[in-house]
């Protein structure tokens, strides 16, 4: 296929990670390289702000290699995200939002789109490739896989799992061994993000693989929830110590599909229709102080999830830039409507390629934990699931510091508009 000259525009969308950057740089260095770019621009602020032109030009901020490291370690969308759905059709008042975005990449000449995120962008790239291809605009739009739920299909995992998972997982150990020092009868619920897919929360029981104590129960979406079991749990568990510790993805549901926290929740959903989660932990703690009446706590982890940066995972990192990279050279390369995807190669030593797979084939899907990966009470995780997260957390990074904290890289947001 003939090379294709112009300008690239790169995006991040969705929640945050530790690694969204260091794809972002992975992006930038790839489309630096690529003959067929000139001008590179970063959407302030993902889709949204492509429509609303608030375009930020990326040569030349980068002023070199410890610009590039420091962007690399540093955790959030240094562009900007937004939660933005596009339209699900191009019918009456829909087709002008498209045709606004057309306007807008006729005028800055716009020939690359790279698109960062989760689930709900890869929904973005599927319509967004679809349009230019039925009206004819030649343009590469490629997904670029990141989400710490890790539950985008077609690849192996996701940057910005990894990191997230070695954060859950020491995070884990520590709470292990804080809450064990006690002998009265106590309960801690640690929730961990995860509304569909329990990945996450599995990267809990980590600790056991070093020797260390793992949480006594761990409850993924995945499976379905019952209080009586739960209570029986507890019970077993009490047998052996009296501190007991459950990991508890965000998402668990009842045998009905109804969340376990949507009951301390107003219902309200986001632009994709997800509904707004947390607490989870919290209605677990006042069903144990009541049925109970032991010491409870609840213990969410929340953002920092997704933003500890300083305890990431080298590889989820080294990776990140792996495919950011891979995505410009596909796209040079004549690919569209993709998303690049991690594929593990068999064998016993850990390593990945890097391939391309239709997004039609992966927007709007949900990858769960298979259920050889979760034992048969539906409490826990096997072996199998273990080794698969294992080498997903080796490596650590050096922060650069400054004044005792983390250093962190910032552009300098001034749009420009044409």
């Amino acid at each position: 296929m003939a090379q294709l000259y112009g300008n690239a525009i790169i995006g991040q969308s969705g929640g945050p990670t530790a690694a969204i950057n260091a794809t972002l740089s992975g992006v930038i260095r790839g489309c630096l390289a690529c003959n067929g770019i000139d001008k590179i621009y970063g959407a302030v602020n993902g889709i949204e702000g492509v429509l609303e032109r608030r375009l930020l030009l990326l040569n030349g901020t980068l002023r070199g290699e410890d610009d590039f490291r420091l962007l690399e370690s540093t955790p959030a969308a240094a562009l900007g995200s937004c939660r933005r759905k596009l339209p699900a059709d191009t019918s009456g008042d829909n087709l002008m939002v498209y045709e606004n975005l057309l306007d807008i990449f006729r005028d800055f000449n716009i020939r690359y789109f790279f698109y960062i995120g989760g689930n709900d962008s890869m929904d973005t790239v599927a319509k967004l490739s679809a349009f230019m291809q039925e009206v004819g605009y030649d343009m590469r739009v490629i997904g670029v896989p990141k989400t710490i739920d890790n539950d985008l299909v077609g690849t192996d995992h996701t940057p910005g799992f990894g990191s997230a998972a070695k954060f859950v997982a020491a995070t884990m150990s520590e709470i292990m061994l804080d809450t064990a020092v006690y002998t009265v009868k106590a309960v801690t619920i640690v929730e961990i993000m995860g509304r569909g897919a329990g990945w996450l929360t599995a990267a809990a029981a980590l600790p056991a693989l070093s020797g260390e104590d793992a949480p006594d129960m761990v409850y993924l979406p995945e499976s379905v929830f019952d209080y009586d079991d739960f209570f029986r749990d507890l019970e077993k568990a009490f047998h052996k110590h009296p501190n007991v510790v459950v990991a508890v993805s965000e998402g668990i549901r009842f045998k009905d599909g109804t969340y376990v926290g949507e009951s301390g929740q107003s219902g309200a959903t986001d632009a994709f229709g997800h509904k707004y989660l947390s607490g989870t932990a919290k209605v677990l703690e006042n069903a144990i102080r009541e049925r109970i009446g032991c010491k409870v706590r609840a213990v969410e982890l929340n953002l920092p999830q997704r933003c500890a940066a300083h305890i990431a995972s080298k590889t989820d990192l080294d990776e990140a830039v792996r495919i950011g990279r891979a995505a410009v050279d596909y796209a040079a390369a004549g690919e569209t409507g993709k998303m690049v995807v991690f594929v593990r190669e068999e064998g016993e030593t850990y390593s990945v390629r890097i391939d391309c797979a239709d997004i039609g084939d992966i927007a709007n899907e949900v990858r769960s934990v298979p259920s050889e990966y979760i034992n048969e009470n539906g409490n826990g995780v096997t072996e199998a699931c273990l080794r698969y997260l294992a080498p997903l957390i080796l490596g650590e990074v050096s922060p650069v510091y400054e004044n005792g904290i983390p250093k962190h890289f910032r552009f300098e947001k001034q749009s420009i508009s044409q």
